[in-house]
């Protein structure tokens, strides 16, 4: 029998720089009952399972609850319609079908092959325009420097929102991601700040929305206001302002780890960052052992419809389930040699960008932006070396990167 308080000392701040000796001791157990009800799936096979299991639900938040403002009219008339409107319209990725496989293929029509390329060819000219504004320097900060700069502008480009308004949703963002974290969904002061948040983003949305069907322009907002895929329906208002939230704030918060958990990795593996200067052509390779050693994304929740019986264990109908991916890409008896970082693995099924139904849509985008970011590192970072190891860390435990990485170099070439 799992200890029932692991997956509490994953989530504690106090494990983020190292929670892999956790997650080895609840794989002994493959589908683990905690203290607080839920069951943690932490192997391979359990997690691919339930990734495609359709009585996993992934409608797993709370019903919205806006706090109360005090005024009658606000509290009875506008806050249930609010909240309803909000319930029945989440982001994709905490909906079931069919509703999901409608709004994730606008969205996938809007990934169009060109589009995508162009966004590639753009990621190498911002990283290079972004270690040229290095140059002459001694440290640098990774995240604050590339690893968040880089998305960010990536995505408002791709979606059409103006680069100058970056600082308003980076806030948003931070504070939406909480959104992922088990212990938010019944902290009532993350929740409330969450739907003050939720509702200034919305409009700032709604109104960006609006200049797309007046004046649209070539880009992925422009195309999902106007257009629908083939065979589906073009999305609602409410739909496109939660689609439009759900991009914006996934299409940079996991890449930012993604590329500073790489340039971690890859300075705690000085070898691997000199071949990868040395060949570029690694660089494909190297993410997807990455994705598997270091993943961004390190659990997602879900919901048993009925229930499921599982490695010996049956979820009950009603649980919450943890799918911990980052322990199933640690998994013996899935990978060979598992803690070990190595980009020539062969057969890398890793589950770093999760799978079946919920497979990231952004995981093109993520994959050319971390090789972008990385090769040029290598490349033309003279000496680099960590400054502190292990490195300050953000303190979401499903969402897990260093809040800084400072990187003391002889140079930048």
């Amino acid at each position: 029998m799992a200890d029932a308080t692991l997956f509490a000392q994953v989530k504690d701040e106090a494990n983020r720089a190292d929670p892999y000796p956790l997650f080895a001791r609840l794989r002994e157990t493959p589908v683990a009952l905690q203290e607080d009800g839920s069951y943690v799936a932490s192997t391979h096979a359990a997690i691919a399972s339930l990734l495609g299991d359709p009585r996993v639900s992934s409608e797993t938040l709370p019903p919205a609850d806006r706090p109360r403002t005090g005024n009658p009219f606000t509290d009875w008339i506008v806050k249930p319609v609010r909240d309803h409107i909000t319930d029945t319209h989440r982001p994709f990725i905490f909906r079931d079908p069919p509703d999901h496989d409608t709004l994730r293929a606008n969205v996938m029509h809007q990934f169009s092959i060109a589009r995508v390329r162009g966004m590639r060819e753009r990621s190498d000219k911002l990283v290079a325009d972004l270690l040229d504004k290095k140059r002459g320097a001694r440290e640098i900060d990774l995240v604050d420097d590339l690893s968040y700069p880089l998305p960010v502008t990536v995505i408002c480009e791709l979606f059409g929102v103006p680069r100058e308004d970056e600082p308003k949703f980076h806030e948003w963002a931070t504070q939406l991601a909480t959104a992922l974290e088990p212990d938010s969904l019944s902290d009532d002061e993350i929740r409330a700040e969450n739907s003050r948040t939720f509702d200034r983003i919305s409009a700032y949305m709604s109104e960006l929305i609006k200049e797309k069907r007046r004046h649209p322009t070539d880009d992925m907002l422009s195309g999902l206001a106007n257009e629908a895929a083939p065979e589906a329906e073009r999305m609602g208002d409410f739909d496109l302002i939660a689609t439009s939230i759900l991009m914006l704030v996934a299409g940079h918060e996991t890449t930012v780890n993604l590329i500073t958990n790489g340039m971690l990795t890859l300075l705690r593996h000085p070898q691997e960052l000199k071949r990868l200067a040395e060949d570029p052509s690694r660089a494909p390779r190297l993410i997807e052992e990455l994705l598997r050693y270091e993943p961004p994304v390190q659990f997602r929740l879900r919901k048993a419809l009925a229930d499921i019986e599982i490695a010996g264990t049956t979820i009950p109908e009603g649980a919450s389930i943890v799918l911990l991916l980052a322990s199933g890409n640690r998994d013996p008896a899935a990978y060979r040699d598992p803690e070990r970082f190595d980009p020539d693995r062969p057969d890398n099924r890793h589950l770093g960008f999760g799978g079946s139904l919920h497979y990231c849509v952004g995981a093109p985008l993520a994959r050319f932006e971390a090789e972008a970011a990385l090769v040029a590192l290598a490349r033309r970072l003279k000496n680099p070396r960590l400054v502190e190891d292990p490195p300050p860390y953000r303190p979401g435990a499903a969402l897990r990167g260093p809040k800084t990485l400072r990187i003391a170099v002889d140079g930048i070439a």
